[in-house]
């Protein structure tokens, strides 16, 4: 049984009684957005990003739920206060609410909040990732649904696309599907953004394809500027992938992961992908742990290079 207690409409319940109604429209359609989030020493990693997302999304799908961002902000903090947590996952999911029974949406909103919570180990410097082993990447048949179908910008409760994406790994080794958009050009993983080094540049799939905003990969390309290191956004094929000297991929829970093989071929990770790594812990050590293992040699890099 767990001990963790979960926000419900306003409400801190335990994690075993945490329930919505089965006349939910996230329960029934699908008909919510959500944000997953890390908490490292109490505090929300790039809340003010994860915020304008969930906004953008929640515009995405007409869903007016009238609650300000200092208020979700709050339940989060009295979520993780009252487990005790310092270091978590976060998901927030904010649905439609409960309405009469019919796909066409009402007028009137009375949503549904719910925020999850579990342990995670510290993150910043000298700390051991959340995975297991670098990403083992498969292509899969399931393509990314395109933006004039589904939002791709909207984060919502219908994740059948990725979920499709995963369940064709259950006949291959790998661990993260590579999803191609409907002509067939690289999109991202089922959970994550793609990066690879082509040997000229930080290569990732264009926001103007079905590419979900993520926040760590907005991170990722505010490092490369910093470091003075090529970003290439652009439309980029299945081979561009499997011939580049180096890969990764990125989402808040993982943060920057290296990719061992794509499709069985080694790509391996690289020199790149241990900078942003590095850059990426002390970025997190800085801002949410006040620095605390961070070395003198690690905070003048900080200051030379504008992060401190």
């Amino acid at each position: 049984m767990s001990d963790l207690q979960y926000h419900v409409d306003g409400e801190l319940v335990p994690a075993d009684e945490a329930t919505v109604s089965v006349r939910d429209r996230g329960f029934m359609y699908g008909d919510a957005v959500f944000e997953t989030l890390r908490a490292y020493g109490g505090e929300v990693f790039r809340w003010e990003g994860h915020a304008e997302r969930l906004a953008n999304s929640a515009a995405a799908i007409s869903l007016d739920h009238g609650l300000t961002n200092s208020e979700l902000q709050r339940r989060i903090a009295e979520t993780l206060r009252a487990n005790d947590l310092q270091n978590a996952y976060v998901k927030l999911s904010i649905t439609r609410g409960v309405q009469p029974g019919k796909l066409t949406p009402g007028p009137a909103v009375h949503p549904t909040v719910v925020i999850q919570v579990k342990p995670l180990p510290r993150g910043g410097v000298a700390t051991d990732p959340i995975w297991d082993a670098p990403a083992t990447l498969q292509t899969v048949k399931t393509r990314r649904i395109p933006d004039d179908a589904l939002p791709s910008h909207a984060k919502t409760h219908n994740y059948l696309n990725g979920i499709l994406a995963r369940l064709e790994l259950r006949v291959s080794d790998a661990d993260e599907a590579v999803m191609l958009d409907s002509d067939g050009h690289l999109a991202e993983g089922a959970t994550n953004n793609l990066f690879f080094v082509d040997g000229e540049a930080l290569c990732t799939p264009s926001l103007e394809g079905p590419i979900l905003p993520g926040i760590t990969r907005e991170e990722v390309i505010d490092i490369a500027g910093e470091e003075g290191i090529p970003v290439k956004e652009g439309s980029f094929t299945l081979d561009d992938l499997r011939g580049a000297t180096e890969a990764f991929v990125t989402n808040t829970t993982w943060e920057i992961r290296p990719v061992e093989t794509v499709d069985g071929i080694d790509v391996g990770g690289g020199p790149l992908t241990t900078l942003f790594q590095r850059v990426y812990n002390a970025r997190v050590e800085r801002e949410l742990y006040d620095g605390e293992r961070l070395s003198s040699d690690e905070e003048r890099t900080g200051d030379e290079n504008g992060t401190a």
